[in-house]
């Protein structure tokens, strides 16, 4: 694909990702946010974690099952430091607005809620991989424990959806379309290693 197309999809994937964070903001400046500002800031942020982070891991599959899009390799750390950005955004709105920004209030959150514990779990396994998402930090780990560390990235997606889950009321069904799609893709990527390593068996 023509570098000016991926320059242009660039700009178009940030301007997609910053609009949920936009309208936030013009919606608290606008007092539009309803009638509990607070739990929509806290719940549309973790929304589009999620989302970003699981549109991050759908890349490399959907690559090996169509090689012709193969560029979308380009966006995946943009979409990954999206996911980080807006878990960031969800993790400080919670302590700033549940928590008081109290160290003290977080350690009896997560003593007392297990969804708080798990969605504290979930973005400090982001956190690394954020923090080595340069050309310099992959240069300086190698490639080989570069790939390994990322992997974490799974681990964090799955303690996503288990927060999502645990989070929600008994019976509601929202975390259930993620959880399917999630599913989906960590089934994918070991079946897909297998396929390409029968490759030369088969040839």
């Amino acid at each position: 694909m023509k570098k000016s197309i991926i320059i242009a999809l660039k700009a178009l994937t940030w301007m997609l990702c910053l609009l949920p964070w936009g309208l936030l903001v013009h919606g608290a400046v606008t007092n539009s946010l309803g009638p509990d500002p607070g739990a929509k800031i806290v719940l549309t942020t973790g929304y589009y974690t999620l989302t970003l982070l699981v549109a991050s891991l759908a890349i490399t599959p959907l690559r090996r099952l169509f090689p012709q899009l193969s560029w979308l390799i380009k966006f995946r750390r943009l979409l990954g430091l999206f996911a980080f950005f807006y878990g960031t955004i969800h993790m400080l709105s919670y302590l700033g607005i549940y928590a008081n920004f109290s160290l003290q209030a977080l350690l009896d959150d997560i003593a007392k809620h297990k969804f708080i514990t798990m969605g504290v779990a979930a973005w400090l396994l982001l956190l690394p991989l954020a923090l080595t998402s340069t050309n310099w930090a992959i240069r300086k780990l190698g490639g080989v424990r570069w790939n390994r560390l990322h992997k974490l990235v799974y681990a964090a997606a799955v303690c996503g959806v288990i927060h999502y889950w645990w989070q929600v009321k008994p019976g509601v069904r929202t975390p259930l379309t993620i959880t399917i799609v999630l599913a989906v893709l960590l089934i994918a990527r070991p079946i897909q290693e297998w396929m390409q390593r029968c490759k030369p068996n088969m040839a």
